[in-house]
């Protein structure tokens, strides 16, 4: 149902380095590469994440209560993205581990980009 999701950003090289390395984590590559506009996807008929600069030319800023969540296939990879998006610069909005308890099969970890949009990372475990 969804087809592709975008965050605004005012600085847009700084944000694809970033995202270059975060999604290579998912196999998502970079398939659109626009000066405003840049899209990264694992294919065609995939949901995609995108970034741009904001089209009426006024600062990027971040949406209270919008959180973009990627998908990942194990509780591993949770981590690694995690890990990687802090040191790649962002800052901590939840360490990884489960959610709603222990035995919970959702797994997630939580963080804001450089711009300081709040994404996570998720894993949820077949029952």
């Amino acid at each position: 149902m969804i087809g592709y999701t975008t965050v605004g950003t005012n600085d847009i090289e700084k944000a694809a380095a970033f995202y270059d390395e975060l999604l290579a984590l998912l196999g998502a590559k970079r398939s659109w590469d626009m000066e405003r506009f840049k899209l990264w996807g694992t294919a065609p008929d995939k949901p995609s994440f995108s970034i741009a600069l904001p089209y009426d030319g006024n600062d990027a800023s971040v949406g209270n209560g919008v959180m973009i969540a990627l998908v990942a296939p194990d509780r591993e990879t949770v981590d690694a993205i995690y890990a990687k998006a802090i040191e790649l610069g962002a800052t901590c909005e939840g360490e990884p581990g489960p959610r709603g308890g222990e035995d919970s099969p959702f797994y997630a970890g939580y963080f804001r980009d450089l711009d300081g949009n709040k994404l996570n990372a998720f894993h949820m475990q077949a029952s």
